[in-house]
């Protein structure tokens, strides 16, 4: 047995324990175990339900501009409108998340997309649909950051990668009710029914959250007091300054950026309409490709995550390799005289299952490169990444599809722009954010032989 003194390094006055380091091992005994996969699955079950509701448009493309009256460039105003408020909310929810903890923030985040997503049941004009969507992307943005906030807190450093794309993982099983069941319940009970009902899942999750959900396992400390309120516009300059000026924040944010919007402009919107109209695939053809995305999507997910997890230098060639790939199979899908034959168009829909996994890795490069107490905000910073370039993708698809009569080969090649932009901005930045983390491990073996035992 140790005696106080002894044991100074893991408790308190109170005989508490504090929040050690990350390379403490004291620390990692309080972390993981079964209490802490049914933690983390509540939150894994917000982010399930959020995906459900953001890509249940994706299956009621057709349905929607039947109901609303609208053509292309309006369709893509949902998914845009949508977007553009999860993309502007990431910066201000990794705040909230620094400061308010998970519990406050997902409850918030339920709140609201269950919201919208009633709203969107009940809509029977344009406007009022678009504003729920609104409402809904307002909560979305709310679940992922706090996800991988709730798993760096409940699961030792070393499984970040995995906790990630795990997470991810279950993200798109949500998408995968999407195109399985949702799909055809719209197709057989309409629209009110459909959405209403898939809004009760939203209830259910909720009375979970705020009855068992915890932000961190008992004996670690707290994080700091947030400032004074006068202080707070300080607070939030300082912390998005710091995660910015690190390069492993830049290139984890263009990392996101130019691997996830392929497959998310896919399955968010596009990609029944392309399939069906553009192809000549019947519905039911098409919603099976969707669901081949979000299959391969799952399966790749888990193979990135345990790659990355033993080989960290792995994660630039794997980011690099998937844009690569999504490329060269756009390039072959519309390229290809006439409509593509069927085997192409599952090649086309495994490759861009890699596109979710892919975003995933910007993560893993902000991670290392920030603090604990400035997690909340650098994955807030990269999460704006893919988003961005989903809702421009969106728009130019759209507005392009009406300017050309329906052409879905010029439409989609806006595809290749962004991706040549993001390359780009990746290639620079790699190496820069390579030797700063090469300097952190360093610096922290250094002060690991320095402390006393």
């Amino acid at each position: 047995m140790s005696d106080g003194k002894n044991s100074g390094k893991s408790s308190g006055k109170n005989g508490r324990r504090r929040r050690a380091a990350p390379s403490e091992t004291g620390a990692e005994a309080l972390l993981g175990g079964p209490r802490a996969v049914f933690v983390w699955g509540l939150g894994v079950a917000v982010y399930f339900t959020a995906i459900t509701y953001r890509t249940s448009l994706g299956v009621a493309g057709i349905d929607a501009a039947d109901r609303f009256g609208i053509n292309a460039s309006a369709l893509s105003t949902f998914s845009i409108l949508q977007l553009l408020v999860y993309a502007g909310m990431q910066i201000p929810v990794g705040l909230l998340v620094d400061r308010w903890g998970t519990k406050k923030v997902l409850t918030l985040g339920v709140v609201l997309f269950t919201t919208g997503q009633f709203a969107f049941a009940l809509s029977d004009s344009y406007a009022m649909a678009l504003a729920a969507r609104a409402l809904l992307g307002c909560g979305d943005a709310m679940t992922f950051i706090s996800v991988l906030r709730l798993g760096a807190r409940w699961f030792p450093p070393r499984y970040g990668p995995l906790i990630a794309q795990v997470a991810a993982l279950f993200g798109m099983a949500g998408n995968l009710v999407t195109t399985l069941l949702l799909a055809r319940v719209l197709a057989s009970a309409g629209w009110t029914p459909t959405f209403a009902g898939s809004a009760v899942l939203g209830v259910v999750v909720l009375v979970l959250v705020l009855v068992f959900l915890k932000d961190q396992p008992e004996g670690l400390e707290p994080d700091p007091e947030p400032e004074p309120a006068h202080h707070a516009g300080g607070y939030v300059r300082r912390q998005i300054a710091a995660a910015w000026r690190e390069p492993g924040t830049r290139l984890g944010m263009w990392v996101h950026f130019t691997t996830q919007f392929p497959g998310m402009v896919f399955l968010l919107l596009w990609g029944l309409p392309f399939l069906v109209e553009a192809q000549g695939r019947s519905r039911a053809e098409a919603s099976t490709l969707l669901t081949v995305v979000v299959l391969s999507n799952m399966a790749i997910g888990l193979v990135y995550g345990q790659v990355i997890a033993r080989h960290h230098r792995a994660r630039a060639p794997l980011a690099l390799g998937t844009v690569l790939a999504t490329a060269a199979v756009w390039a072959m899908a519309l390229l290809w005289p006439g409509h593509a034959p069927m085997g192409v168009l599952v090649v086309l829909c495994l490759v861009l299952g890699a596109c979710g996994p892919g975003s995933m890795i910007g993560f893993d490069f902000a991670r290392p490169a920030n603090p604990p107490e400035r997690q909340g905000t650098a994955s807030g910073i990269v999460n704006i990444g893919g988003f961005t370039a989903s809702m421009t993708t969106l728009l130019a698809v759209g507005v392009l599809l009406d300017a050309t009569g329906g052409d879905y080969r010029i439409a989609f090649a806006s595809v290749f722009v962004l991706q040549a932009v993001g390359t780009v901005q990746i290639l620079r930045l790699r190496g820069r954010a390579h030797r700063r983390e090469r300097e952190r491990v360093v610096a922290s073996r250094v002060e690991a032989v320095h402390v006393p035992v």
